[in-house]
């Protein structure tokens, strides 16, 4: 199911399904949206503090509810990430969208709600949230303008630049992913997506290398990785090391763990937690070409 596209004058939600945020940086989000001709409204618990989250699970659930039921809301961006969002995506009751279908739009802890939905089969966006709208910055105001630019109907398409660890061909399929420590968390869960026949992107922040290696073989193991379509790897962010070296980068780890298979690989694609994080749509069908001069993923236009 993909929700209605946006036109200018539609109304867009605020939340935050994990950790609390400041006003400041949603004011600020809220004026970028209000210049591209769009309304915007605040769930109630937005500002809420209840330590490290945006309010209490309940308080969240509840702001969740209020868009989803709101008829004026035509697509919901998330605050940030964080943690939190495992937390309440179970107590959410997503039959809402069954009856007014919206977009729902985050990245990072917000994997848990994109992968859940992508297994309800409908489409979401991976992409950047309300604390990162920024118009001041190059990089980040194409990474807004590529959220909008999918929000509003237009096709879907991303390149990169050649790699040295790409591993040439052709592929297509449904699109999953996001962020891997989150893919490593739903495993088992009614949130873990299928993996066979999808194109899979993945991207991280912040891990120590040795965890970069477990969460690859727990997929692994798992049967994740054997029988994908495609695999796309975008910013691997600020890695860390211990005092003895683990001895591979992140994508080194990456690459290893995918060598036995014959898939195409895509090394280098903006997405994740960099300033250039480009928008997808979780659940397209979509066609990875990746050949010497570099990687082309673009959407299958509906016959």
């Amino acid at each position: 199911m993909q929700p209605p596209f946006l036109t200018q004058g539609d109304t867009i939600g605020i939340l935050s399904t994990a950790r609390k945020t400041e006003a400041a940086t949603i004011h600020k989000a809220v004026r970028i949206m209000e210049g591209l001709g769009y309304r915007v409204k605040l769930a109630p618990n937005l500002f809420a503090d209840a330590h490290q989250f945006a309010g209490t699970d309940a308080e969240r659930i509840t702001d969740m509810h209020t868009l989803l039921q709101d008829q004026e809301v035509k697509a919901i961006i998330c605050a940030r990430g964080g943690y939190g969002t495992s937390r309440i995506v179970d107590k959410i009751d997503w039959s809402l969208l069954d009856r007014q279908p919206k977009w729902i739009c985050g990245f990072s802890d917000v994997t848990a709600i994109l992968c859940h939905l992508q297994r309800k089969g409908i489409e979401s966006m991976h992409c950047t949230m309300a604390a990162l709208f920024d118009t001041e910055n190059a990089e980040k105001r194409t990474s807004v303008e590529s959220l909008f630019h999918l929000l509003e109907g237009k096709p879907f398409e991303m390149k990169a630049p050649s790699h040295s660890f790409n591993r040439p061909g052709l592929a297509s399929g449904e699109i999953i992913g996001g962020n891997l420590s989150i893919l490593n968390h739903l495993i088992g869960t009614p949130s873990d997506p299928d993996y066979r026949g999808k194109i899979l992107f993945i991207e991280d922040l912040d891990e120590y290398l040795y965890h970069v290696d477990r969460m690859l073989v727990q997929l692994k193991r798992a049967g994740k990785l054997a029988e994908l379509a495609g695999l796309v790897v975008g910013h691997m962010s600020a890695m860390n090391d211990n005092t003895i070296p683990f001895g591979k980068t992140a994508y080194e780890i990456i690459q290893e763990h995918t060598a036995e298979y014959s898939y195409p690989l895509a090394f280098g694609l903006p997405v994740g937690h960099e300033p250039l994080n480009m928008a997808v749509p979780v659940g397209r069908r979509v066609r990875l070409n990746i050949e010497k001069d570099g990687s082309h993923l673009f959407e299958i236009p509906s016959a």
